[in-house]
């Protein structure tokens, strides 16, 4: 899996060029647009999944009930979480204080509650928002809407969008640390602590009133933990992944990779860290296997951070389909260790001789690499307008670099018998 790329080095060179990414993005010294998700993990090259982006609404933040709102800054628009009436992990945003810097998404979205108080629309915040990309995203192909991101696609790049609002909520984090649990350590349960949490214009699927509901999210926080897995977690983590995408392949998202992140949190919560390591993976990935049947069977998966909010509870399974996935999972759990030979990836690892193997991982890991590296660099030399420097020195050795291994890579291939002779086609291959 190290050849594949979910080695810890590689994962730590991506998450660390995606964080320098995140924090040349700064308005008026706040850091506002958020990579999230995969990417973020590490655990992705840069065309093998979408990228997750929480693009943060400047000069606002909501404040969970008790909060001390003094604390807050006069220019800052100001709301107040209220979770009555709402299901767990949701709320609505009632208007405490207008900024004089109200952003438009947020003035665009007030609506009355019919009490004479404001509340934020989530629905009129999302629609101001693909409003918005669709007049000022010229070469970007606008996808549809999907939950609470606005997905994009350029080439063969996808990035889903996500518009947030900061949200101090103490209390709720409070009760997520008091829990007993074998990890994580206090250190990062402080942090986890500082980093507070977001709410994203979704509501609960159902609900009377979701227009106005908000979810509570907690994605930088989930970002840290799942930096803080062991090697073999996190091993847990992504073989779950490809045995959902290549053996159960759910068509609407029934089954998703936040599903399993939840399950790989809960085993790493409830039992000792030592327990994990190589000679274990198996033991906990039919334990991971296990903890997803029972989810499906009984449609209830509690959130990792909210425990009270079920994250099947909007899943909507189908009965056969869902008797489908049960059965096949308690095969593969049956078989053992040699299911592995069903997921595409690996199976194709085990088969291939060592050496073209090992070559050809080395020329994707390069040129991964060089590819995130151009983008910071090109991103850290643009110009007030966004205009880039092409003619940076070090961005021209990066392309030629590049250049060089698409020539070795398409000669190689040639050589050994691949029709593939256009680079075009080349790059997406070598980046997923």
């Amino acid at each position: 899996m190290d050849i594949l790329g979910y080695g810890p080095d590689i994962r730590k060179k991506r998450k660390d060029i995606y964080k320098e990414w995140d924090e040349l993005q700064v308005y008026h010294g706040e850091i506002i647009l958020i990579t999230a998700g995969s990417k973020a993990e590490g655990l992705t090259c840069a065309v093998e999944s979408d990228r997750d982006s929480i693009l943060v609404m400047p000069n606002a933040v909501c404040l969970e009930d008790g909060v001390d709102k003094s604390i807050i800054p006069g220019h800052m628009n100001l709301f107040e979480m209220n979770i009555q009436s709402c299901n767990a992990g949701y709320c609505r945003l009632l208007l405490t204080r207008l900024g004089p810097s109200g952003h438009p998404s947020i003035t665009d979205s007030l609506c009355g509650d019919g009490y004479g108080r404001r509340l934020m629309s989530s629905k009129r915040f999302i629609d101001h928002f693909a409003d918005h990309w669709r007049s000022h995203s010229e070469g970007v192909n606008n996808l549809a809407r999907a939950g609470p991101s606005l997905p994009q696609s350029y080439g063969p790049f996808h990035i889903d969008v996500v518009s947030a609002i900061r949200c101090n909520c103490p209390g709720i984090l409070q009760k997520w640390a008091s829990r007993t649990r074998h990890w994580p350590s206090p250190n990062i349960v402080e942090k986890v602590i500082a980093m507070g949490a977001f709410v994203t214009p979704i509501g609960f699927k159902g609900s009377a009133h979701n227009h106005v509901e908000w979810r509570i999210c907690f994605n930088t926080a989930e970002t840290e933990l799942l930096n803080n897995l062991n090697d073999t977690q996190v091993k847990i983590y992504v073989i779950l992944k490809m045995i959902v995408n290549d053996v159960l392949k759910p068509k609407f998202k029934e089954i998703t990779s936040y599903t399993l992140k939840n399950i790989v949190l809960w085993l790493a919560e409830n039992n000792p860290q030592e327990w994990f390591h190589s000679g274990s993976l198996f033991h906990f990935l039919f334990e991971g296997l296990d903890r997803l049947r029972t989810a499906l069977s009984d449609k209830q998966l509690p959130y990792y951070m909210i425990p009270e909010r079920n994250l099947m509870a909007e899943r909507e399974l189908d009965v056969e389909q869902q008797g489908m996935w049960v059965r096949s999972i308690t095969d593969m759990i049956k078989e053992g260790p040699r299911i592995i030979m069903k997921l595409e990836k690996i199976g194709h690892a085990i088969e291939c001789h060592p050496e073209p193997l090992l070559w050809y991982s080395r020329m994707r890991t390069e040129l991964e690499m060089l590819y995130l590296e151009s983008n910071n660099r090109l991103l850290r030399t643009s110009d007030n307008n966004g205009q880039v420097d092409e003619n940076d020195p070090i961005v021209k050795a990066i392309d030629k670099r590049i250049s060089e291994i698409f020539r070795e890579v398409l000669l190689r291939m040639q050589l050994e018998g691949s029709s593939v002779n256009d680079v075009n086609k080349l790059f997406p291959m070598m980046l997923s």
